[in-house]
C-alpha cells in the first residue's frame, strides 16, 4: 500500500498536522488483497474530493469573515455619518437664531445636503484613486 502525506483538516483535535493516508495499489490491498481498479479508483476520487475540501475551505472561511467585518464596519460608519449630519443640521437651525429665520430657513438643509455630497464624493475618489487602483493593470486605467 502507497501513502501520501497530506494536512489535517482544521477543526480536529490534530490541526495542522500531516497523516499519512493509504492509497490501494495495484499489488497489495489494505488487508493484503489484490485491489481492483475500482477500488483505487474510488480511492483515489475520495482523497481529490477531501483535498480539495481542505483548501477550498479555510481560504472561503476567511472571505466570509473579511466580508462580514466589512459589512459591520461600512453600517457603523454610514450610520456615524447619518448621525453627523443630522447634528449638524440640528446645529444650524439652533444656534442660528435669526440668520436662517423666515425665507431662509431652507439653507441649513443646503449646507447638510452640500457636506453630505462632499463626504461621498472623498468616498468615491478613495476608491477609486487608493490603493485598489495601484493593484489594476494599467490597460484598465487607460480604458482600454
Amino acid at each position: 500500500m502507497r501513502t501520501l502525506r497530506v494536512r489535517e483538516t482544521p477543526g480536529t483535535s490534530t490541526k495542522g498536522a500531516w497523516l499519512n493516508v493509504g492509497l490501494f495499489d495495484r499489488w497489495g490491498g489494505e488487508r493484503g488483497h489484490r485491489a481492483t481498479l475500482r477500488e483505487s479508483g474510488v480511492d483515489a476520487v475520495q482523497l481529490v474530493i477531501d483535498y480539495l475540501k481542505q483548501e477550498a475551505s479555510e481560504p472561503l472561511q476567511g472571505v466570509g469573515r473579511y466580508f462580514a467585518l466589512g459589512v459591520a464596519g461600512s453600517i457603523a460608519m454610514s450610520l456615524g455619518v447619518v448621525l453627523l449630519l443630522l447634528a449638524l443640521l440640528r446645529f444650524l437651525q439652533t444656534e442660528t437664531d435669526t440668520a436662517f429665520a423666515g425665507n431662509l430657513s431652507w439653507i441649513p438643509y443646503l449646507i447638510v445636503t452640500v457636506v453630505a455630497v462632499g463626504i461621498a464624493a472623498l468616498c468615491i475618489w478613495r476608491v477609486t484613486k487608493g490603493p485598489a487602483a495601484r493593484r489594476r493593470p494599467a490597460s484598465e486605467e487607460r480604458g482600454v
